[in-house]
C-alpha cells in the first residue's frame, strides 16, 4: 500500500458537488492499494498514519502526532498512486488492485485507524472526487508498506 500524507489545516472531498468527507486540523491521506497487498500492509500503513509526528510542538519542531493535536484523517482512495510511467506517456496500472479487493483493504485501514481512536472521514471509493485542502507547511510525506521508496 502507498499513501501520500499531507498535513492540513482543513480538507474536504466532494462527489457531484456534495461534501462527503471533511476535517479540520489533521492529515489528508491519499491511499493506493496494490494487487498483492494484504493484512500486514494494512497494519503497517494505519500505524504509520496514526503515529506520524508531523505536527509542531511548542518549539516549532515536528514532534507531535494526531492524537497530541486532536487531529483527524481524511482518507481518500487513489489508484493512481500505482501508476507506472517509466515507459511511454500513459501510466500502466498493472500493479493496482482490482476494485473490490482494493475497497476491502482501504476500508480495513480506515477501520484500524478508527479502532485506535482516530477520527476518520473518507471520500467515496471509485467515485470521481474533488479534493480541497489547505496544506499546512506545506508538509507532504510519502509512505509505502513495501518500502520501495
Amino acid at each position: 500500500m502507498r499513501a501520500v500524507i499531507q498535513r492540513v489545516r482543513e480538507a474536504r472531498v466532494r462527489v457531484d458537488g456534495a461534501v462527503v468527507g471533511e476535517i479540520g486540523c489533521g492529515l489528508l491521506a491519499l491511499i493506493g492499494v496494490a494487487n498483492d497487498d494484504g493484512p500486514a500492509d494494512v497494519s503497517y500503513l494505519a500505524a504509520k498514519i496514526r503515529d506520524l509526528r508531523v505536527f509542531d510542538d511548542e518549539q516549532g519542531k515536528m514532534n507531535l502526532g494526531l492524537t497530541d493535536v486532536g487531529g483527524a484523517v481524511l482518507a481518500v482512495s487513489q489508484i493512481t498512486l500505482y501508476g507506472d510511467c517509466r515507459r511511454g506517456r500513459r501510466p500502466s496500472f498493472d500493479r493496482a488492485s482490482a476494485a473490490e479487493p482494493g475497497r476491502v483493504l482501504f476500508d480495513a485501514v480506515v477501520c484500524e485507524l478508527r479502532d485506535n481512536g482516530v477520527r476518520v472521514d473518507t471520500g467515496t471509493y471509485q467515485a470521481h472526487m474533488a479534493v480541497e485542502l489547505v496544506n499546512d507547511g506545506p508538509v507532504t510525506i510519502l509512505l509505502d508498506s513495501r518500502k520501495e521508496f
